[in-house]
């Protein structure tokens, strides 16, 4: 049940959202262009980040790029 505590654990690292071209979900409702968040946990396939509605959220990885802390 570690997404319950996902809000309090420390960031692994930072991206920046790159882009939010969507063809399923409305993601740019939730993420920004240009603007870094913090990665809470990493899958193969997601990170899971602190979105603009101040929750963590799973977004595929290629709408980001990793930048230096």
């Amino acid at each position: 049940m570690i997404h319950l505590t996902w809000r309090e654990r420390p960031t692994l690292k930072k991206v920046k959202c790159t882009n939010t071209n969507a063809k399923k979900y409305m993601v740019n409702n939730v993420l920004t262009v240009g603007k870094i968040y913090e990665v809470k946990n990493e899958t193969e396939e997601f990170y899971f980040v602190v979105d603009n509605t101040n929750k963590v959220a799973g977004f595929y990885k290629h709408y980001f790029e990793e930048v230096e802390a």
